[in-house]
């Protein structure tokens, strides 16, 4: 056993290795092709709405040019108010809660352009009488076309809405509207809510993503925009 002891080597011999020892032990090569678990999470794999709304960041150009200006062009002739089978922006309408099931609609509505700014009179009266400046639109132009789409199909509510093309006269938008009193929305735990009686009418109350945009309560909190909580109208009429 004492012949075993001296034979075997002490701790500092172990760990102190000789120079050609070191450059003996072959050193693992980094793969630079294999990317590094970083960059895996940073571009990993992307699902279609990702590219479908890749597409529709700029329609006039690229592949959706064409497409678009043939769209303008058959809808120019079709009417105000036109109840599409599957919505056109596929992504846009999924983000917003949309479900291809009964009782879920979507109407592409057609809205003019413009802020409804008024023609000079050439009528005697002093500038300030004459009441063209500072008279300008408190509804944005979407926030019009869902009320008029509301007020097209009583029966349904206004769940959303998005843009989906525009020319030189007219805008599009394509409205999403729930059927609150039908089974298969009223047995959906994500969309239920809209059959409670205080969501009745909520396209006409402002309380549509565009409605409370253009209310000023999405972009706006905190310093400044004390006079528009809870809305302009309970604020002593003093929003913005």
């Amino acid at each position: 056993m004492a012949e075993k002891a001296k034979s075997a080597p002490s701790k500092k011999a172990r760990k102190v290795k000789t120079k050609s020892e070191a450059e003996s032990v072959p050193v693992p090569k980094k793969d630079d092709d294999a990317p590094s678990q970083e960059k895996k999470g940073r571009t990993g794999s992307r699902n279609m709405y990702h590219y479908v709304g890749e597409l529709w960041k700029n329609p006039s150009s690229g592949e959706m040019k064409a497409v678009m200006w043939q769209r303008l062009i058959d809808w120019r002739k079709e009417g105000s108010f036109v109840r599409v089978e599957r919505p056109t922006r596929l992504d846009r309408a999924r983000s917003m809660g949309y479900k291809a099931k009964q009782g879920v609609v979507i109407v592409r509505a057609r809205v003019r352009k413009g802020g409804l700014r008024k023609h000079r009179i050439r009528k005697g009266r002093r500038p300030k009488r004459k009441g063209i400046l500072k008279i300008t639109m408190k509804k944005n132009i979407q926030r019009i076309a869902e009320e008029r789409t509301a007020k097209r199909y009583p029966n349904l509510e206004v769940l959303a809405s998005y843009w989906v093309g525009e020319d030189g006269k007219n805008k599009w938008y394509e409205v999403i509207l729930l059927d609150p009193n039908h089974p298969v929305i009223r047995s959906d735990p994500k969309l239920n809510w809209i059959a409670s009686g205080k969501h009745y009418h909520r396209a006409e109350r402002g309380l549509t993503p565009a409605g409370k945009r253009g209310r000023g309560l999405v972009r706006t909190r905190g310093r400044g925009a004390e006079k528009v909580r809870p809305s302009a109208r309970a604020h002593n009429r003093k929003g913005s």
